[in-house]
């Protein structure tokens, strides 16, 4: 599918974005494993959180979606049952790696597979720890998917992260709720933390000290009502959209503002941007509150890297855009997990940027981008990751003349109402 994106005069309204998919995915995990009926509201619209859901009434859990309200019968930590075929993680590596820490725990085998791009994306991360902890798990070429998971009786560990990973977090901290005595997991630094919270959420006994988690395994979860806010990885597009555009004055309302995931907010801020955060409140242990932009100040630009890259991971590609536009330019380092990403992005980045004349540097582990650039009409290549369409859509908002987006329907893995709302703030 081709969308066609003309240059924006001003964004302007107030909108709502559909739920945050880190949480939507961990709701739906936990409900489903918890005793009793939990309802989410305003679940993530996205492919990859509906596969979430597809995998575990795959495995016995009642599923109902009513619009954005999604109900689940959970069947008890120990109640799920052996699929019928292989579990379809779709697009999402957060589905595959977060759900193989449950399959480990089972009493039975399964197979968890994915698409075309998930197929090219390493698992050994959450082998290596769930294989500590007695799980016997095969891939092809000993890393990719699809993983068959010979479920066993597992026992507690001590891991420390080798790189920081939300993901791998996850996927031990859920084997470690069915494992007899403590599990922990120590972070050489601190990543988003949705699973901490739900759990809390659920009923599990779990501490947090600095960056070191302990999970106390066999609690007994229990269903609960939880109210999913609006994704910031999908509002980062409009905000940066309301930044290069002068004039736009944009809120959006709900947003999640977990300080794990605001640091997009606290380095767009430190650049000069044009950004309020008003009537904040906590829902279910998160934050979340209204992000005003205003387009009518110099962003500056800077450099990303460290513990600021992977806190922003998600967002390089859009920021990678607004960077072109910055006063003095933006430098990203750290971010060569970009490379094992839905596509390889710092290249497909890289690439898109050239075609619509902007100079850009790559390196291993990330690039650098000149500041004060204009963007030239192009043709721009989704390569298939939803973030590359997004992203290159909002670059196409203050291009010399209108952009075609070719293979623009990837933005559905995240945000299948992307465009609409694109169109909305622009009309």
């Amino acid at each position: 599918m081709q969308e066609r994106i003309t240059p924006a005069r001003r964004l302007s309204g107030s909108i709502c974005l559909p739920g945050d998919k880190s949480i939507s995915h961990r709701y739906a995990m936990l409900a489903a494993i918890a005793q009793g009926d939990s309802t989410i509201h305003n679940y993530s619209t996205g492919a990859d959180c509906h596969s979430t859901l597809a995998c575990m009434a795959a495995l016995g859990a009642e599923v109902v979606e009513s619009g954005a309200d999604v109900r689940i019968r959970g069947r008890g930590l120990t109640g799920l049952t052996a699929p019928r075929s292989d579990l379809d993680a779709g697009n999402s590596g957060s589905a595959i790696r977060m759900l193989s820490g449950i399959l480990a725990a089972q009493p039975f085998t399964s197979r968890i597979a994915g698409d075309e791009s998930l197929a090219r994306r390493p698992m050994d991360r959450v082998m290596k720890p769930l294989g500590e902890m007695g799980a016997s798990i095969s891939a092809r070429d000993g890393r990719y998917p699809p993983l068959e998971i010979r479920g066993s009786k597992l026992r507690p560990i001590d891991y420390t992260l080798p790189v920081p990973s939300a993901q791998v977090k996850t996927c031990v901290l859920f084997a470690g709720l069915y494992a007899d005595g403590a599990t922990t997991v120590r972070e050489p630094v601190r990543s988003r933390d949705h699973t901490e919270i739900a759990l809390r959420e659920f009923g599990a006994d779990i501490q947090t000290r600095q960056r070191v988690i302990t999970l106390t395994g066999r609690p007994k979860l229990a269903g609960r009502e939880l109210f999913v806010p609006s994704d910031l990885s999908s509002a980062a597009f409009f905000i940066v959209a309301a930044l290069l555009v002068p004039g736009s004055n944009l809120v959006i309302r709900g947003v999640g503002l977990n300080p794990t995931r605001s640091t997009l907010l606290d380095v767009l801020v430190s650049m000069g941007a044009g950004i309020s955060i008003l009537n904040v409140e906590q829902q279910n242990g998160e934050l979340v509150g209204e992000v005003l932009v205003k387009g009518s100040t110099v962003v500056r630009g800077g450099v990303i890297e460290k513990e600021t890259t992977a806190a922003l991971i998600d967002e390089i590609p859009v920021l990678a855009v607004l960077g072109a536009a910055t006063e003095e330019g933006l430098t990203v380092r750290d971010a060569a997990e970009l490379r094992i990403k839905e596509t390889d992005r710092i290249a497909t980045v890289a690439q898109n940027l050239r075609r619509m004349g902007i100079d850009v540097e790559e390196s291993p582990d990330g690039m650098r981008i000149p500041g004060k650039q204009r963007f030239r009409a192009a043709e721009i290549d989704s390569f298939g990751d939803h973030r590359i369409a997004m992203a290159f859509s909002i670059a196409a908002l203050v291009a010399t003349g209108p952009c075609a987006i070719n293979g623009a329907e990837a933005a559905s893995v995240s945000f299948p109402e992307f465009f609409d709302v694109l169109r909305q703030v622009t009309a």
